[in-house]
């Protein structure tokens, strides 16, 4: 057990040229970790590292808004007791060398890290956060890799491995819908507006590996289109601009009666406060083994109605089984016949899971504590 409190830095890729809290989810949940780690008993001070690419703290203009300073990597080394490897993979020679000096590293997995591998392994992509090597002493990770990724990690990386609570909060998201707001006064409010007589629906789905992809959220919204004419006035097909000419994708796509009957569009990417404000009533999700999104987060905030196959986010939405996209079509239209009468319910329930989330929570405050306790208990 350690009697003192520490510096602890959290990696998070840094690159020349304009970046976005929204690009990716990690960059927001680096954020809500040093949000916590602020928080922490054990914690004298926290960082954000930069690394992973050709950036310099100078270059993190897109953390202009961060709570905590951004230093580099060889100040990181000098300074930190834990470094926490998140965003940025650390090299094995750094870690190596900040062992030797006394310091601990966790490395935090937060994507589906087997399936991305044995993507990259079996058709042939670009080499990424592939095993390194690196000593760590622990390897941290959330309730959704359970099944797919706990051992998979213990077998790699020759460590212990942890399951942590996802983390979020809605500052980010409330940033971006006021600055929506100051550039554009007349914009919509951000938030479900009851009383529609057909829906918009917008999926989120980020189509760049098999465990988030739009293809069950288009059958979802097929099925429903068939049992009710009436329900759909559009689909937004997000995040699919770089697959609408790809043959098998168009094939699929012009199978369907939401595409023939000229209700689906097929969109780039776009922060999510400003589509879903604009153009989007219901969202319409679908995860493998990937069931702790901020796309749900973000809807239930705006009490937007989330048809989803998550068994990660209690009682909220309208659940579906697996790749039932059948059910789904019958959850969806559930949705459009009952989330009006059962609003203020359904506030309530997303509000109650949304705090489970926070970073600055006592509960989730503790529980991370306690993991970084453990980096300094004797094996």
């Amino acid at each position: 057990m350690i009697d003192r409190q520490l510096k602890v830095g959290v990696s998070i890729f840094v690159r020349k040229g304009e970046q976005s809290l929204w690009e990716n989810g990690i960059f927001q949940n680096c954020l809500f970790l040093v949000m916590l780690l602020m928080r922490s008993p054990r914690v004298a001070a926290t960082y954000l590292v930069a690394g992973g690419g050709d950036g310099t703290p100078t270059d993190a203009r897109f953390l202009a808004d961060s709570p905590v300073p951004v230093i580099d990597l060889a100040t990181a080394a000098e300074e930190l007791d834990v470094m926490i490897e998140m965003s940025a993979q650390l090299s094995r020679e750094w870690v190596i060398a900040f062992r030797e000096k006394g310091g601990k590293v966790a490395s935090m997995r937060v994507g589906n890290d087997y399936v991305i591998d044995i993507e990259r392994m079996v058709f042939d992509k670009p080499n990424g956060l592939l095993i390194n090597s690196a000593p760590y002493h622990a390897v941290w990770t959330l309730p959704e890799y359970e099944a797919t990724c706990v051992p998979y990690f213990a077998s790699t990386f020759r460590a212990p491995v942890s399951m942590l609570p996802h983390l979020w909060s809605p500052v980010v998201l409330e940033r971006g819908i006021a600055k929506q707001l100051a550039d554009a006064p007349s914009s919509a409010p951000f938030g479900y507006q009851p009383g529609k007589k057909r829906w918009r629906l917008g999926m989120f789905e980020p189509n760049v590996c098999m465990v988030k992809t739009s293809h069950i959220p288009m059958l979802v919204c097929e099925n429903a289109h068939r049992a009710n004419a009436n329900l759909i006035e559009h689909v937004y097909c997000y995040n699919t601009f770089h697959m609408k000419d790809h043959a098998v994708f168009n094939a699929f796509a012009n199978s369907l009666d939401i595409v023939r009957h000229g209700l689906s569009t097929f969109e780039g990417r776009f922060p999510i406060y400003q589509v879903l404000a604009s153009n989007v009533d219901a969202v319409i999700s679908h995860h493998w083994e990937n069931g702790q999104n901020y796309v749900y987060y973000e809807a239930l905030y705006g009490n937007y109605p989330l048809i989803h196959n998550s068994k990660l986010i209690d009682d909220c939405g309208y659940y579906y089984e697996g790749f039932d996209c059948e059910e789904g079509g019958v959850a969806l239209q559930r949705a459009f016949a009952e989330h009006d009468v059962d609003i203020e319910l359904h506030r309530f329930r997303a509000q109650q899971f949304l705090r489970k989330l926070d970073p600055e929570s006592e509960v989730n405050v503790r529980i991370y504590t306690e993991a970084i306790d453990a980096l300094y208990q004797e094996v």
